[in-house]
């Protein structure tokens, strides 16, 4: 029986929290820990695992490629909380890492997560795992200099780059670590690309931004409903139980209410 949300994301905190981070590095262990255990819902680990789950994968295989995920996602929130980016104070109700251990040691965490996320993807057989966290990694930073540089007009472009490409990434890792074939990958990835625009557009909703500040409130939940849509008609062309992965969907869609 494949493992729900809630299972999979209670098996990835507790990965997350027997791993071994940085232990070179004395106390910017403490800053790179505080910033990975702020919260957050664990999408993309979840994503990773569910998908390789479904695909005939064992959780235990595929749990270092699912937290190296959820470790360049952190890092990337690290950096962007800092004053020369969002400047955000706060991160999920708490002070941000750079309000915490200030902005050197903030930067550096940032760094060590990145290079700890490179560390799990190399220790499969398969190079193309951390070739693939590694494309999606300079994809997100690409959309990043994009929306900071005003580069914005096609905004589902930057959308794609800076937030769908991490999510791709999930689910081409869980593919890979499921060690499915390349040609049977393609229905599972078209869904990646689906949920990966379904979540931008919810997050724009959420902050009234992005999506939501181009095309009103209400032409973004449509927006929204016909990724959601599209994704679904993804997984019913793949011939396995993607039931947890149909849930996920749903569970996104239902945000934009």
């Amino acid at each position: 029986m494949l493992q729900g949300p809630d299972e999979l994301r209670a098996a990835v905190d507790d990965y997350l929290a027997r791993l071994s981070l940085a232990p070179d590095l004395g106390r910017l262990q403490e800053s790179m820990r505080y910033a990975l255990e702020s919260g957050g819902k664990r999408v993309r680990p979840v994503l990773c695992l569910a998908v390789s789950e479904a695909a005939g994968g064992e959780v235990e295989h595929v749990l270092p490629a699912a937290a190296a995920v959820e470790l360049v996602h952190t890092f990337s929130l690290v950096h962007d909380d800092l004053p020369a980016l969002d400047d955000d104070d706060e991160r999920r109700g708490r002070p941000s890492a750079h309000v915490a251990f200030g902005e050197g040691v903030a930067l550096l965490a940032g760094d060590a997560l990145l290079a700890e996320a490179l560390r799990l993807a190399l220790t499969y057989d398969d190079q193309g795992v951390a070739r693939e966290l590694t494309e999606a990694t300079l994809g997100m930073i690409g959309g990043q200099f994009r929306d900071i540089t005003g580069d914005d007009a096609d905004l589902a472009a930057v959308e794609r780059l800076k937030t769908g490409k991490l999510l791709a990434a999930a689910v081409g890792l869980g593919l890979r670590a499921a060690r499915v074939p390349e040609d049977e990958q393609g229905p599972w990835r078209t869904f990646g690309d689906e949920l990966g625009l379904l979540y931008q557009i919810v997050d724009d909703i959420l902050d009234g931004d992005g999506f939501a500040e181009r095309l009103g409130m209400e032409g973004a939940r449509r927006l929204a409903d016909e990724a959601a849509a599209n994704a679904h008609e993804r997984l019913a062309a793949i011939p396995f139980d993607t039931s947890v992965l149909r849930g996920l969907v749903d569970e996104l869609a239902v945000r934009t209410g």
